[in-house]
């Protein structure tokens, strides 16, 4: 007979398993961090606000508490996956404000590039170019949270 030995948490517990937090809480806390995305295409905000900057860092430092306050089994992939998360509100608002956002003047290709590609062929190169864009950069963001939560964990941990 074969017997798995588990690891225990703090008083006994049994170990948590996957990412520490439901599927509701991961989207919960990248809209909490996606709410600055229309307020920022719509021009609602402006640029170098105290506003705009409590919109981009108080979601991450509220993320890194609900991991740490969660203990969830590995901070890193946790955040990590609610950046997808966020990356994927982040790109499909981008697309749905893109109007909006450059307020009927599109960005264009310029240089030896313009007028190269057709208008269609041209929007289509940017949109898709934004998308990816932002699902590198909300996914990074919650790396860059889940290293945090990891560092400030092990530094606790270690006191």
């Amino acid at each position: 007979m074969i017997h798995a030995t588990h690891n225990t948490t703090a008083k006994g517990a049994a170990p948590r398993r996957g990412i520490g937090l439901s599927p509701l809480a991961v989207v919960v806390l990248a809209a909490v961090a996606a709410i600055r995305v229309p307020l920022h295409d719509l021009d609602l905000v402006r640029e170098g606000s105290i506003l705009a900057a409590l919109l981009v860092f108080v979601p991450l430092a509220i993320w890194v508490a609900v991991a740490l306050a969660r203990r969830v089994p590995n901070p890193l992939l946790t955040l990590t996956v609610v950046g997808f998360a966020y990356a994927g509100m982040l790109a499909v608002t981008h697309q749905l404000l893109w109007g909006a956002a450059f307020g009927g003047n599109p960005p264009s290709l310029g240089g030896n590039l313009e007028g190269v590609l057709s208008p269609g062929a041209e929007a289509a190169v940017f949109r898709v170019s934004a998308f990816f864009s932002s699902l590198a950069t909300g996914t990074a963001v919650g790396v860059v949270a889940g290293a945090v939560a990891w560092a400030l964990r092990r530094l606790w941990q270690g006191a």
